[in-house]
């Protein structure tokens, strides 16, 4: 909508032409690069512009699919992004930044809807903090403050009672978790909050690359635990960042 208005502005102007208008108009619900097809009306229907998943994309996809992201003026977001696939981005966005933890490269072109409730971001371990960052650095693009709680899994319980305040000041938590995949249940038995669950695929043979934490989060016995797929922290922050925004609507 508001590339619509910006053409009809520079229309009136006189900045372009019709057949300027027509050109972007074309365009506008979505942009066909062969390889790929852009959703320019994402930001419309979501609230979130398109993000690009990189992994399995050749780096000059990427940087073709961000080149074009970038003419309709929305924020461009890349996720699964390695190192090498950033600098090139950077070549044609210098403002580019990379969230390395989280394997996330994003440019800003304008200013994000805020939100004021909190998303908690907790993980039973320390080598559940990658999936986690993944997770934080979306919402926190996103437009919502973020506390994260790290290592605290059940194995030493008394490291997330101590840190219950933190975890009782979110609005909506999300908890990253491998090996069984106990810590979602545990934190949704103590908070009134919707818990969004990630499984990881940390954990020995038996954990089955994240399996055996799935099926313990989708049987959690404790009720308002959601459950996405296996280390799918965009998603995680996707849900919660829904949830965040009908609690500002609500207020």
């Amino acid at each position: 909508m508001e590339k619509l208005r910006g053409l009809l502005e520079k229309l009136q102007a006189g900045d372009v032409t019709v057949d300027d208008v027509l050109k972007e108009l074309k365009n506008l619900p979505y942009e066909n690069l062969e390889f790929a097809r852009i959703d320019n009306h994402r930001s419309l229907r979501r609230g979130v512009p398109e993000v690009i998943y990189c992994q399995g994309k050749t780096t000059t996809q990427v940087v073709e699919i961000t080149r074009h992201m970038l003419k309709s003026g929305n924020n461009v977001m890349g996720t699964r992004a390695d190192l090498k696939t950033f600098h090139e981005v950077q070549l044609i966005a210098p403002d580019a930044k990379y969230y390395e933890p989280a394997r996330i490269f994003a440019v800003q072109q304008e200013e994000v809807l805020k939100n004021e409730g909190i998303i908690a971001v907790v993980t039973a371990g320390t080598s559940d903090i990658p999936v986690a960052e993944e997770a934080a650095v979306t919402a926190e693009l996103f437009g919502n403050p973020v506390e994260r709680l790290y290592d605290v899994g059940v194995a030493g319980i008394h490291r997330l009672l101590m840190n219950m305040k933190v975890i009782q000041s979110a609005r909506v938590i999300i908890v990253v978790a491998g090996m069984e995949g106990a810590l979602a249940s545990v934190v949704g038995g103590l908070v009134d909050k919707p818990v969004v669950a990630v499984p990881t695929s940390i954990g020995y043979g038996a954990n089955f690359h994240g399996l055996s934490a799935l099926l313990a989060m989708l049987n959690s016995c404790a009720g308002g635990v959601s459950v996405v797929n296996i280390d799918n922290g965009f998603g995680a922050a996707y849900v919660a960042h829904q949830i965040n925004r009908l609690g500002e609507k609500g207020e």
